[in-house]
């Protein structure tokens, strides 16, 4: 489980092709420090387990279902991804919580600098709106951010200067893909109602009787 405070930019050197997926190579200063073979981090918001360590830089074996998903697929070499370690159970969860599953990609269509801060703004397929709310959190990248306000399939997301400076975003232009993770707990509530014949529901009563007995 990660919180989607990034730690770490790092730089890619190699993504590899092979007949089930890709090995992905890492240029990392930071948190290779206390990382070991079998570790976990997330790798722009997709969690990955490392499985070589060089001097500096980490290796990764990527799936072909990883890559159908997110866009690892189109990293190249010099391209710079979000780093984090995953948590520690003493950890302040600063941000919220990401399991590095990632949902889907969304396109970045719009990027603007409002005095020192920026708005970003991602178009996502139609089929998640429902699981996107204004104030609500979502990672982008492996990024903890705050919704400002969905409209249709845009979504709109201010970014403070620390978070620009210290993740990949001030890399990303318009037309770039980026990988989405919707909140856990919003997922889990829309797959519960979908299930429940809200036709039933009268009155706040029922829908607690209801929901204990799902």
């Amino acid at each position: 489980m990660f919180t989607g405070l990034v730690e770490e930019v790092g730089k890619v050197l190699t993504n590899t092709k092979t007949h089930d997926g890709a090995r992905l190579q890492v240029e990392t200063k930071k948190i290779i420090e206390d990382t070991k073979l079998g570790d976990s981090i997330a790798v722009n918001g997709v969690c990955l387990t490392v499985v070589d360590i060089k001097e500096n830089s980490l290796i990764f074996d990527v799936s072909n279902e990883t890559l159908s998903r997110s866009n690892l697929r189109f990293l190249k070499p010099a391209d710079r991804v979000n780093l984090e370690r995953a948590l520690k159970v003493s950890d302040r969860l600063g941000g919220h919580i990401v399991q590095g599953h990632v949902d889907t990609m969304a396109t970045l269509v719009h990027k603007e600098k409002t005095g020192d801060h920026y708005t970003f703004k991602f178009k996502i397929d139609r089929q998640y709106t429902p699981l996107v709310i204004e104030k609500g959190s979502i990672a982008i990248d492996g990024i903890s951010l705050t919704i400002n306000y969905i409209q249709d399939e845009t979504i709109s997301i201010n970014v403070i200067p620390h978070t620009y400076e210290n993740t990949n975003l001030r890399f990303k232009t318009i037309g770039n893909f980026v990988n989405v993770e919707f909140d856990i707990i919003g997922k889990y509530i829309v797959k519960t109602l979908t299930k429940l014949d809200l036709n039933q529901i009268k009155t706040e009563k029922k829908l607690e009787e209801l929901l204990r007995n799902f």
